[in-house]
């Protein structure tokens, strides 16, 4: 209550009724929106992709409500969708922590434009095919050099993989790219699921900020994110045993020194590896190389750095 003019004037019941017209415009937004925002465990290809055309998918919807004009519920409901992806994720990445025998996560990096029928294709898929023998792969979650890596993981645990990875490579370059349609894209990579159930733990974080990029469907396991900011971080922070940085364009750049400025700040006992592969790529089409050498001079990262020229040196050097 409050005072005006020595009269004593109740407010209760208006602010009462602001309280509750609030309360059932939140209430209505989290109605409309499509994502659970109370949900306890990271999403599955299955649940993005839940109808037979992908325009009827969860995947689509939630990136049509995502793209509408912001309301404040609206914007509320976001921030609890993606606060509960990440306690979901925070559960799942602490089981699967390097321990002292090794292990951990380790993060795949590359350009999402690398079509299915490329070379370049083929090897993120071998070098994420060595990685999981040892580790748990994560990447961006996306198309191209990230569905690859995330292919070779999801074999990893077979006793023929790399014949498997060979015969699931030709079943997947008839339709090289998700453009023009990813219906046909996301066929064919369901054939390979069908064929190859997941043999290995993996983990996608993809956001709906490029939601016109269909998510990948071979990680066992699904983090993806409304805000991109977010979902940046937390895709470099989980990798706790390193990262392999394929040849990429503006978006690759951006992580490498990301994850460069998380090192040099870091303790020793913290620093990550970092592995960039393509010399000719990371030293004279993009020259990131000799800044992120000089930028570690001195400090710890400056020995978990790493050069190499293709994917099996990648591998190598993050298996000793």
């Amino acid at each position: 209550m409050t005072r005006t003019r020595g009269r004593v004037r109740h407010l209760e019941p208006t602010v009462g009724l602001a309280r509750a017209d609030a309360a059932a415009r939140l209430d209505g937004a989290l109605a409309a929106a499509p994502l659970d925002v109370v949900r306890t465990r990271l999403y599955t290809a299955a649940e993005l992709y839940d109808a037979p055309a992908y325009a009827d998918t969860l995947d689509a919807r939630a990136y049509a409500w995502a793209r509408q004009p912001r309301t404040p519920a609206a914007a509320l409901a976001g921030a609890l969708h993606d606060h509960a992806i990440d306690q979901a994720l925070e559960g799942w990445v602490a089981e699967r922590r390097r321990g002292p025998s090794g292990g951990g996560i380790v993060g795949v990096m590359g350009g999402h434009a690398v079509d299915r029928d490329a070379p370049a294709y083929r090897d993120a898929a071998r070098l994420g095919l060595r990685l999981a023998a040892r580790h748990v792969v994560a990447t961006g979650g996306g198309p191209g050099a990230m569905e690859a890596a995330s292919l070779g993981a999801r074999l990893a645990g077979l006793d023929d993989a790399a014949t498997a990875l060979d015969e699931a490579l030709a079943l997947l370059a008839p339709v090289p790219s998700f453009r023009p349609s990813i219906d046909a894209w996301l066929t064919t990579a369901q054939e390979v699921c069908a064929r190859w159930p997941s043999s290995r733990d993996g983990l996608g974080i993809p956001t709906w900020h490029y939601g016109h990029e269909p998510p990948s469907l071979f990680p066992s396991a699904i983090a993806k994110y409304l805000r991109n900011a977010l979902r940046e971080a937390i895709l470099l922070e989980v990798c706790d045993a390193g990262i392999v940085f394929l040849p990429g364009a503006a978006g690759t750049v951006q992580e490498v020194f990301q994850d460069a400025c998380e090192n040099y700040y870091a303790a020793e006992a913290e620093v990550a590896p970092m592995v960039l592969v393509g010399v000719r790529h990371w030293t004279e089409e993009l020259p990131v190389w000799p800044l992120l050498r000089r930028l570690a001079q001195g400090r710890a990262m400056a020995e978990r750095l790493h050069l190499v020229d293709d994917v099996d040196e990648a591998a190598a050097v993050l298996a000793g």
